[in-house]
């Protein structure tokens, strides 16, 4: 059957999700949306600024494009939280630090209700990637840890209790992005691995949850063993043949984001669209960029009508996608009352104390004592996660049980250990950022005491006791101060092996 212009631009834009530039939408934007039959929106942080004009967001996306629409964005928890106004989610990691899939359950119960009360209807969270790699720059605590059953039973019941809050999720990033030394959002990682290692471990957490999760996004990785020429992102035999075919897999597959430039720098976003849509995916992520987004448009409407992208490929990835919107619609009716609100955060504070893990002997400090805290003035963001910790908001929730003397540096490179003041002053360390300690911190900072308050592997690289929270939320600071006082217990276990100090690639 011969498709009308009409049906080639439905079929095209309804197979891409896009974004907005901020949190107000344009009557431009509403007019390219419209042009592009797209029903799919991404949300980052700069869409997000509060509850009320997330909700406008929401409705007006809704107004341009119908009531038909997914809404997503990446509420992970931890340092992944694109929301600053709703409860701060413990970390995965932090709640396989824990141990307890009931709380696991819950936490994924009362995240879904932050968004729900938003318009949000998907959630690109949990992460299935299996963080067996120290030195991985970009999953690090996103991980449920080292250990397939154990994160595939604490994934799969923070999903469901997600999923009963009427929130869709989408686990990542398939085949599993744990065991790489490269971000792909800065270069194209490639895990060399044979087949039968691939399947016994990073598969192992998707096919244990293929059947019970709604969506899945896959990553920008090669595997040779796997596809010998293609990324996951654009491969037949990863999207098709492996998570089709063989686990089975029935939901909603979307790309991880095809600005990243692992895809952009080599095949462009439009090329991308195309050829991930051939590969078996049903949404492809296209972002930041208008021009491109149009141009990703007009590739899939032109590889429809010469017929490189089926019909029924494409009809088949728009009823998926349906499919999800159906059981998972963004709601408008939804109030996140104060009770609710607040036994959340009371729970969320709970997980983030019972997370906290001792790395060694770490002291307590009778309350009132002097401490000297040498802390990076403003940690960044590392472009995944949100920009990390200030000295100023850690000193603040420190001094509430300490005397501090704050040493603060710009960077690492700026700070001579040496010319600390040698006065037998305790002397913390706080790590606030996911970047590992090379060689010259290794061997010359020597603190009395390692606060890791973003990677808990920097614990492995500096020769003192450290205390680890896989994140640094205001509940999370206010255990490692109680912690410091004595007033609590760190009852955390490390899921993940820390390994030999960082060695630079």
């Amino acid at each position: 059957m011969t498709l009308s212009k009409e049906q080639l631009e439905q079929l095209a834009g309804r197979c891409l999700m896009v974004d907005v530039a901020g949190p107000v939408l344009s009557e431009e934007e509403a007019a390219r949306l419209q042009r592009m039959r797209v029903r799919a929106i991404c949300l980052f942080r700069r869409n997000v600024p509060d509850a009320a004009s997330t909700r406008r967001l929401a409705a007006d996306l809704k107004r341009a494009l119908g009531d038909d629409i997914l809404i997503a964005l990446d509420q992970e928890g931890g340092g992944v939280m694109r929301t600053l106004f709703l409860p701060q989610a413990p970390a995965a990691m932090a709640l396989a630090a824990v141990g307890d899939d009931e709380l696991a359950r819950r936490v994924g119960g009362a995240v879904a209700r932050g968004l729900k009360s938003l318009g949000v209807n998907w959630n690109f969270a949990p992460v299935l990637d299996l963080n067996n790699n120290p030195a991985n720059p970009v999953i690090g605590e996103r991980s449920f840890g080292a250990d397939p059953a154990r994160a595939a039973a604490l994934a799969r019941a923070w999903m469901e209790g997600h999923l009963a809050e009427g929130v869709a999720c989408c686990v990542k990033h398939f085949p599993g992005h744990g065991d790489t030394h490269t971000d792909s959002h800065l270069d194209l990682p490639v895990v060399d691995k044979p087949q039968a290692e691939l399947r016994d471990y990073e598969l192992a957490p998707f096919k244990a949850l293929s059947a019970h999760a709604p969506a899945l996004m896959s990553a920008h990785i090669r595997f040779p063993s796997l596809d010998p020429e293609w990324p996951a992102t654009l491969s037949p035999a990863i999207l098709t043949g492996l998570l089709r075919r063989e686990l089975g897999f029935a939901g909603v597959a979307i790309t991880d984001a095809l600005n990243m430039k692992a895809i952009r720098e080599r095949w462009g976003q439009a090329a991308g669209s195309v050829q991930t849509l051939k590969a078996g995916a049903d949404l492809s992520l296209v972002l930041q960029f208008p021009e491109e987004m149009e141009a990703s448009f007009e590739a899939l409407r032109a590889a429809l009508q010469s017929g490189e992208l089926a019909q029924a490929r494409l009809e088949e990835a728009a009823e998926r996608v349906d499919a999800l919107i159906r059981r998972y619609p963004s709601r408008d009716d939804y109030d996140y009352a104060a009770e609710q609100r607040a036994a959340d955060e009371a729970l969320f504070a709970d997980a983030w104390r019972r997370a906290l893990t001792p790395y060694g002997d770490a002291p307590t400090l009778p309350a009132g004592q002097r401490l000297r805290l040498v802390v990076q003035d403003q940690a960044p963001s590392d472009g995944v996660s949100e920009a990390g910790l200030s000295a100023s908001k850690l000193v603040a929730a420190l001094s509430h049980r300490h005397a501090l003397e704050v040493v603060r540096f710009q960077q690492r490179a700026a700070l001579d250990w040496s010319t600390l003041p040698q006065d037998g002053v305790f002397t913390v360390l706080a790590s606030t950022t996911r970047e590992r300690y090379g060689r010259r911190e290794q061997q010359t900072w020597k603190p009395d005491l390692h606060l890791a308050l973003w990677n808990p592997y920097a614990a492995a690289d500096i020769a003192a006791p450290a205390l680890i929270s896989y994140g640094f939320a205001d509940a999370a600071l206010e255990a490692v101060s109680r912690r410091l006082a004595g007033e609590i217990a760190a009852a955390g276990r490390l899921p993940v092996e820390l390994g030999q100090p960082y060695q630079e690639q």
